[in-house]
C-alpha cells in the first residue's frame, strides 16, 4: 500500500469506538475533513453499532469491521476486558482485510486516524506504511492526567491531598478521574485509558477533540511531548460556525431522539425558563439518586425537561411523571443540540460527559454539574472553578446529591445574582468555541494543515 502522491486525493479511514459519545465527534471530524475537498474520508466502526444505528444521509462513506461479537456488540462480551482483548484480535484481522479491499478498489488508503482508546489500530497503519493520527475523544486535561500515570509519574493511589501536573491547575484527589480516585472500580475501562498512551510516540499526529483557547496551558505542554493539534469542538457546523450547509445533526444515532414532543413543549414555554436535564447514553444513576434528583426538580419550581432512558424508567418516585406533568416533560431521548439551542432552555443538569460539556459550551447554556464517573468529575471541576460557567453540586457522606442541593443550584443558576456572572461566562466560551472552528480560527488552522500535510505525503 504506497503513500499517494500530492497530485492524487488523500484517503483517510476513520477508525471510531462504536458507542455514541465516539462516533460523534470522529464522525464531525470526517466532515469537516472531507468539507476541505481534497481528502476522501471513510468512517469505520464495528458491525453491531452499523446494523444497529439510525442512519440520516450523511456525506461520509460507511464502513464496518468486526469487534468479533456482530450480534450484540459489548454486552454480549464475557466481561469487558474479554470485549477489547477480542476486539484487538478480531478487529485487527478485520480492518486489515479492509485496508486490502479499499486498496483493490482504486483509492486506496493512506491515513487511518484512529480512537485513541484502539491504539492497535496505529500498529497497522505503521505495518502497512501508512500515516497514523490518534483523536482523544476526551478534554486535553484528562489525557494529560493519564499520560503521568501511564508514565508512573503520578503514583496510585492517590496520597497527597493536592496533585500538581505540569499544565494543569492544582487538583483533589475527588477532581482526577473516577478510575483514578477511586482505583480498582472499573479496572478494565482504567487499562483502556492508560494504553491510549502505549504506542501514541508512533502517532504521526495527535488530534484533540478540544480548542485551543479553553485548555491553553494543558495543550501548550502536551505538544512538547507528541504532535498534538486541537480539533475541537467537533459538533455540527450549522449550530457553530455555519460553514457546511446543512450539517444540523451528527447523522447516526443509536437511540431514536423523541424530536417532535421535545421541541413542540419547548416552544410553549417562556425563553429560559426550563431546565434540561440529561446523564449521556451510558450512565446510569442509583435508584435513590434519581428519587432525589426528582423531588429536587419538583422543589426548585421550574419547568424541565428529563431525558430517561427506558432502562431508567423504574427507578423515578412513584407517579412522579403524572404529578409534574403542568411543570415537566419526561422523555427517552431527545435532539440534545435542539435542545440546547432552543431559547427556552435556562441551564442544563449534566453528567458532564466531554460531548455533552462542549455542546452546551458551544450553545453559552450554562451548567449544574452532576458527574457520575470516567473523566467527569475533572470536567466538572473545569466547568465551575476554571470555566465558571456553571456549579458543581456538592454530594452528602453517601455521594448523593439530595434534593434541597440540585434545587438551590438549579436556582442560583436560573434566578441568582450568581447566576448572571455564570450566563456572561457562558457566553463569552460560546463566542470562542465558534472563533476556534471558523476560518482562520485555531482548531480551522489546524484541520487546514493536516489536510495539506496528507495531501503532500508529509508527516
Amino acid at each position: 500500500m504506497e503513500k499517494e502522491t500530492s497530485a492524487s486525493r488523500a484517503h483517510c479511514l476513520v477508525l471510531a469506538y462504536p458507542a455514541q459519545g465516539h462516533i460523534n465527534p470522529l464522525l464531525e471530524f470526517s466532515k469537516r475533513l472531507e468539507h476541505k475537498g481534497s481528502v476522501k474520508v471513510t468512517l469505520v466502526t464495528t458491525h453491531f453499532i452499523s446494523k444497529n444505528m439510525h442512519k440520516e444521509a450523511s456525506p461520509i462513506a460507511l464502513e464496518a469491521i468486526s469487534d468479533g461479537y456482530d450480534e450484540g456488540g459489548i454486552a454480549q462480551a464475557e466481561n469487558i476486558q474479554s470485549y477489547f482483548e477480542r476486539f484487538r484480535r478480531v478487529g485487527s484481522q478485520t480492518l486489515t482485510q479492509l485496508l486490502e479491499k479499499l486498496s483493490s478498489s482504486g483509492c486506496p488508503v493512506n491515513c487511518i486516524v484512529y480512537d485513541a482508546v484502539l491504539p492497535w489500530a496505529l500498529d497497522i497503519a505503521k505495518k502497512y506504511g501508512l500515516f497514523g493520527a490518534a483523536f482523544f475523544t476526551q478534554a486535553c486535561a484528562v489525557d494529560i492526567i493519564y499520560h503521568h500515570v501511564h508514565k508512573g509519574v503520578l503514583k496510585l493511589p492517590l496520597s497527597e491531598p493536592e496533585i500538581l501536573l505540569p499544565g494543569l491547575p492544582p487538583l483533589e484527589p475527588q477532581d482526577m478521574p473516577s478510575f483514578i480516585y477511586n482505583l480498582g472500580s472499573y479496572p478494565a475501562f482504567f487499562d483502556v485509558n492508560l494504553e491510549q498512551f502505549s504506542n501514541v510516540h508512533k502517532a504521526d499526529w495527535v488530534l484533540c477533540n478540544t480548542f485551543y483557547e479553553l485548555e491553553q496551558e494543558a495543550v501548550d505542554w502536551m505538544s512538547k511531548i507528541m504532535p498534538l493539534r486541537t480539533v475541537g469542538p467537533t459538533i455540527p457546523s450549522m449550530f457553530l460556525d455555519k460553514r457546511l450547509e446543512g450539517d444540523v445533526d451528527y447523522g447516526f444515532e443509536i437511540f431514536k431522539p423523541n424530536t417532535d414532543a421535545c421541541v413542540k413543549w419547548l416552544n410553549d414555554r417562556p425563553k429560559g425558563s426550563v431546565v434540561y436535564v440529561s446523564f449521556g447514553s451510558m450512565a446510569a444513576l442509583e435508584a435513590e439518586q434519581m428519587q432525589e434528583l426528582a423531588w429536587g426538580l419538583r422543589m426548585s419550581n421550574n419547568y424541565f425537561l428529563w431525558v430517561v432512558r427506558a432502562s431508567e424508567e423504574a427507578k423515578l418516585p412513584k407517579n412522579f411523571v403524572e404529578e409534574t406533568s403542568e411543570k415537566g416533560l419526561v422523555v427517552g431521548w431527545c435532539p440534545q443540540l435542539e435542545v440546547l439551542a432552543h431559547e427556552a432552555v435556562g441551564c442544563f443538569v449534566t453528567h458532564c460527559g466531554w460531548n455533552s460539556t462542549l455542546e452546551a459550551m458551544s450553545l453559552g447554556v450554562t451548567m449544574v454539574a452532576m458527574p457520575q464517573w470516567t473523566d467527569q468529575s475533572t470536567n466538572a471541576k473545569y466547568i465551575m472553578d476554571f470555566w465558571k460557567m456553571g456549579l458543581k453540586a456538592p454530594v452528602d457522606e453517601k455521594g448523593l446529591v439530595r434534593r434541597e442541593a440540585a434545587a438551590h443550584c438549579i436556582r442560583e443558576i436560573m434566578e441568582g445574582e450568581r447566576g448572571e456572572e455564570i450566563k456572561k461566562n457562558a457566553f463569552k466560551w460560546r463566542k470562542l468555541a465558534k472563533e476556534a472552528v471558523d476560518k482562520g480560527g485555531s482548531s480551522d488552522k489546524n484541520i487546514e494543515e493536516f489536510v495539506a500535510k496528507l495531501v503532500a505525503g508529509l508527516p
